[in-house]
């Protein structure tokens, strides 16, 4: 017979958190590391093109499972260590998610995704902007990803 305790259940939101993470890290990093070096290499128009239809594809159920998921999973998981216990850095690791990776991106690269979309940013302002803030998005998954194996 399998028991499930608390402890278990942290366990499991951290598994699930984890791989999350990581999933999101690697999509943010692919982005720092190559794409957008990439678009910036076309002809402005061109470059604001492509990443316009990048963001429109990137919005699927898909994506949307595992970005959102992952974030949920992660809030779950700082409130069952902060009411049963468990270890601090995997609460740690679920807050840098939430306000790192997601609070970032609606604060930050949505807007500026829709700026793009409508005209009201230039290309290269865009990819230096949103870029910056990429960054940190890939930063703060990696991190929590680490935390969330070391926990």
């Amino acid at each position: 017979m399998v028991t499930v305790t608390w402890a278990t259940g942290v366990s499991l939101l951290q598994v699930v958190a984890a791989t999350g993470c990581g999933l999101v890290a690697g999509l943010l990093f692919v982005f720092s590391a190559g794409v957008l070096t990439a678009l910036g290499r076309l002809p402005a128009d061109d470059g604001a093109v492509a990443m316009r239809a990048v963001n429109a594809a990137v919005l699927n159920p898909l994506f949307l499972g595992v970005f959102v998921g992952t974030a949920v999973v992660c809030a779950v998981l700082v409130v069952a260590v902060a009411v049963g216990g468990g270890p601090v850095t995997a609460a740690v690791a679920g807050v840098l998610y939430l306000v790192g990776v997601l609070g970032v991106t609606v604060a930050v690269n949505v807007p500026l995704n829709e700026a793009l979309a409508a005209g009201r940013v230039g290309w290269a302002d865009y990819r230096r902007r949103w870029g910056r803030w990429n960054h940190v998005r890939t930063t703060a998954a990696t991190v929590a990803l680490v935390l969330l194996v070391a926990a």
